[in-house]
C-alpha cells in the first residue's frame, strides 16, 4: 500500500480495500526497514500519526461509498500520510531546518500550509531532512546527516528538499511538502524520479515557513503522479492575511478538468540556451525524446531564445545571500535556544557575502545591479510568453551526483540549479516530471509557464505522464 499515490490511496480508502491505519502502518514499516540507509527523516511522528489514522477510520466507519466520496470533497487528503520538510513550523513538534541552531526548537503554531493539509485530513508522518536552512542542492549541508538517493545509495537526492523527495521515492510516504527558492523542489524531484511542482511566487503562503530568501521562497507538493500534485496544490494554495506576499487570486480546483486539454492549441517553446555544452549526453537524449513525444501528442513545438541561464547564477547568488543575511539575523540564541556559533559553514559563508553586498559602498555595485538583472530576466520571460504558452527544458543538466562531490565545488548549488534559477527569480510556476531513466537513474524534464499558469502546466504534464 505504501507505494500508492494520493489518488490511488484515496480510492482504496473510499472503496474499503484497506484502512487509514493499515496504509499508515505500511509506510511506517518501510521507514523502519530502509530509512536507516536513506536518512530521509529527522523526526518520525509515529505516535501522533497512529492516533490520526485511528480517528480517520472512525470517521469513515459505517459509511457507504457515496457518503465517503462526499466526505472527500470536503477533506481531499483524509487519511493520506504526508511527509513535511523540516522548515515548516509544526505546533508542538520539533522544527529544525536541519540546523543545530534550531535543534530543540518547538514552534507554538502551525505554518498556514500545515493548517491547510491538516484541515484537509492529511496525516503528517514525519519531518524530513534538508540542506540546513535550505542552503544547498544535495542535502549534504544538513547539520545532522546526509540523505541518500533511494535509487542509488552512493548518490545524493538533490536539495534542498532532498529528504521529502527521498521519502516519496522510497515509498516512506504517499506524498510530501517541500519548498523552493531556486530549484529546491524541482531539482530533488528530478534526481529522485518523481514529480515536484514549484507554484507561482505568492500562490502558496510562506507564513510559518523558516525563511531563506523571502522574495523567491515557494512551498509546493512533491508527489508520485501529476494528479496528486494537483490535489495538494488545490489544498495549500490561496491568499493568506498572515503573508503580505501571498497573491490575492481566486482559488482554483487544479484537479478538476486535468484530463481535458486541446494539445493542438498549445505551443511549447524549447529554449536552446537550456541545453548547455556540458549537459550530460544521456540527459539531453532523454529530454529530446520527450519533446518528440509531446509533438506526437499534438502539442506545437517551437524553438525559442532566452537569456543564457548562466546570467541568473550571479544575480541569484547576490540576491539570495542578501536575503539570507537579513533572515538569519533573527537567530540570536535568545528566542530560539542555541547560539549563533552553531551555524554551519555554508550558513556562515552566505551571511558574510550577504552582509557584504548590502553594506554601504557596495549596495549599488552588487545588490542593486543584481535586481536590475533580475528585472531583465522577468521581461525576457514575458517576451517569450507572448509567443508560446509554455516552455520545456531539462531540469538538471546532470544525473544524480555521488555523495561528497558537492564539496569539490564552491558554488555547487548554483551551478547545479543553473536551469531552474532564472524561472525562480522571475517567480514563475514550473514542474519537474520524469521523462526517462538511464539504468537506474532518473532524468527530469521541467515545464515552465507564465505566472499563475499552474493549471495549464498540470494538464500538460498529466497528458505526457498518462500517454508515455
Amino acid at each position: 500500500m505504501n507505494e500508492l499515490g494520493v489518488v490511488e490511496a484515496r480510492n482504496g480508502l473510499i472503496e474499503g480495500k484497506f484502512t487509514a491505519l493499515s496504509l499508515l502502518k505500511a509506510c511506517l514499516k518501510e521507514i523502519k526497514k530502509t530509512d536507516h540507509k536513506i536518512h530521509a527523516f529527522i523526526t518520525v511522528l509515529e505516535k501522533d500519526a497512529l492516533k490520526s489514522a485511528k480517528k480517520t477510520d472512525k470517521l469513515l466507519s459505517g459509511k457507504n461509498k457515496t457518503e465517503k466520496k462526499s466526505l472527500y470533497t470536503k477533506q481531499p487528503l483524509l487519511g493520506i500520510p504526508i511527509a513535511v520538510k523540516d522548515n515548516f513550523c509544526t505546533k508542538g513538534t520539533k522544527t529544525t531546518a536541519s540546523s543545530k541552531v534550531l535543534e530543540n526548537f518547538i514552534p507554538p503554531y502551525n505554518a498556514t500550509v500545515i493548517e491547510k493539509i491538516l484541515a484537509a485530513g492529511a496525516i503528517i508522518i514525519g519531518k524530513t531532512n534538508m540542506d540546513a536552512w535550505a542552503h544547498g542542492s544535495s542535502t549534504e549541508t544538513s547539520d545532522f546527516f546526509t540523505t541518500k538517493n533511494p535509487h542509488d545509495l552512493t548518490r545524493v537526492p538533490g536539495g534542498s528538499s532532498g529528504g521529502s523527495a527521498a521519502a516519496v521515492a522510497a515509498n516512506h510516504a504517499v506524498a510530501a511538502l517541500g519548498t523552493e527558492t531556486a530549484g529546491s523542489i524541482r531539482h530533488p524531484a528530478s534526481w529522485c524520479g518523481i514529480n515536484g511542482l514549484k507554484p507561482t511566487y505568492g500562490r502558496v503562503s510562506r507564513w510559518g515557513v523558516i525563511a531563506m530568501a523571502s522574495s523567491t521562497d515557494s512551498p509546493g507538493p512533491i508527489t508520485k503522479t501529476v494528479k496528486d500534485s494537483a490535489i495538494i496544490l488545490s489544498v495549500i494554495a490561496g491568499n493568506d492575511p498572515h503573508d503580505a506576499t501571498s497573491a490575492n487570486k481566486q482559488m482554483e480546483d487544479y484537479e478538476k478538468g486535468i484530463d481535458k486539454i486541446t494539445a493542438r492549441k498549445i505551443t511549447i517553446g524549447i529554449p536552446s540556451q537550456y541545453f548547455p555544452k556540458d549537459i550530460d549526453a544521456g540527459v539531453k537524449n532523454k529530454v529530446e525524446k520527450a519533446i518528440e513525444r509531446l509533438k506526437e501528442l499534438g502539442f506545437i513545438i517551437k524553438t525559442v531564445s532566452l537569456l543564457d541561464p548562466k546570467y541568473s547564477i550571479a544575480a541569484y547568488t547576490i540576491i539570495q545571500r542578501a536575503e539570507v543575511s537579513s533572515n538569519l539575523a533573527r537567530y540570536d540564541g535568545i528566542r530560539f535556544g542555541n547560539p549563533r556559533k552553531l551555524f554551519g559553514k555554508e550558513a556562515k559563508k552566505r551571511i558574510m557575502l550577504g552582509s557584504h553586498v548590502l553594506s554601504s559602498g557596495y549596495f549599488d555595485q552588487y545588490y542593486l545591479k543584481a535586481q536590475k538583472v533580475r528585472n531583465l530576466i522577468v521581461k525576457d520571460f514575458d517576451r517569450v510568453f507572448e509567443k508560446v504558452n509554455l516552455l520545456v527544458a531539462p531540469t538538471s543538466p546532470y544525473l544524480p551526483l555521488k555523495v561528497g562531490q558537492s564539496k569539490k565545488e564552491t558554488m555547487f548549488g548554483e551551478l547545479q540549479d543553473v536551469l531552474v534559477e532564472a524561472s525562480a527569480l522571475a517567480g514563475l510556476p514550473a514542474m519537474n516530471i520524469t521523462c526517462g531513466w538511464i539504468k537506474n537513474l532518473p532524468v527530469g524534464m521541467q515545464i515552465i509557464g507564465p505566472r499563475f499558469s499552474e493549471k495549464l502546466i498540470l494538464k500538460t504534464a498529466h497528458r505526457f505522464e498518462s500517454k508515455k
